[in-house]
């Protein structure tokens, strides 16, 4: 179990090691990185399309790099905005790393980008322990969700520098507590910001650009008690693959194998 640890380890330092130099490259040409991490359906695509739009109507030179196992339908929905975008099939793999980011911007990404908006895989456990160089983390959840999704998933929750809610505009009607989302959310990760949007009603729209364009001029960002260190989001080895999350892996036996701090015991037990 020990040799999995340290895996792991090595795999997040290299990662680390690229995504500083790729923020670091990235920022000497005035491009700022935004990393948004979401479950499935939580309408990230769609809010995604919303700031995007509205980037181009305010000519911020902005850019969209979307990731997903299969099919290329969020970046085809993302580019009726008009603005560069890009479609990363990643072949299975639950995540974006620094490394496969950088290799597709080679090339691609335009030389005056301002904003380079990454919608990661949707997943809430592997991509939280993957630093992709970003300056702005969010972390997006949906009004049908649940009110304990911070609590359940406190890797991704607690190493964001913003959160933002999203389809209000059926809170109502899916009975959802914003008063206990608020709760777990600051038990999680204490002074983030919470954004509440609503793509369809067009609630809060553009607040999400307007905190990039902040991160990007420089202005302060909430730090997350879960930092562990300076430079970046500040993720370092806080691994999703912690006390409270597990990850199920399928293997070529045909089973199914958890890791997980839990279940890390169990199978030492």
């Amino acid at each position: 179990m020990c040799r999995v640890v340290d895996l792991q380890q090595a795999v997040l330092a290299k990662n680390d090691a690229t995504a500083h130099t790729l923020r670091a490259d990235l920022a000497a040409r005035g491009t700022t990185i935004v990393n948004l991490l979401s479950s499935p359906g939580s309408g990230k695509t769609a809010l995604l399309e919303r700031e995007l739009l509205l980037a181009r109507e305010r000519s911020v030179p902005v850019a969209g790099l979307t990731a997903d196992l299969a099919t290329e339908n969020d970046a085809t929905r993302l580019a009726r905005s008009g603005v560069p975008v890009k479609q990363v099939l990643t072949d299975g793999l639950c995540h974006l790393e620094a490394g496969m980011l950088g290799g597709h911007l080679d090339g691609w990404l335009p030389d005056d980008t301002r904003l380079l908006f990454v919608e990661n895989v949707g997943n809430l456990v592997c991509p939280a322990s993957y630093d992709l160089g970003e300056t702005l983390r969010v972390v997006l959840a949906s009004v049908t969700e649940g009110e304990d999704k911070p609590l359940k998933y406190p890797t991704a929750f607690g190493l964001a520098h913003l959160v933002v809610v999203t389809k209000t505009d059926i809170a109502e009607a899916v009975e959802f507590d914003e008063t206990a989302f608020r709760a777990n959310v600051e038990r999680i990760n204490p002074g983030v910001e919470i954004l509440l949007t609503s793509a369809r009603r067009g609630r809060a729209i553009g607040e999400l650009l307007d905190r990039a364009l902040a991160a990007a001029d420089g202005a302060p960002l909430h730090t997350p008690v879960m930092a562990r260190r300076p430079d970046g989001p500040g993720h370092g080895h806080a691994h999703a693959h912690g006390h409270d999350e597990a990850v199920a892996h399928h293997h070529g036996d045909g089973q199914v194998h958890t890791h997980g701090a839990g279940a890390m015991a169990r199978n030492r037990s």
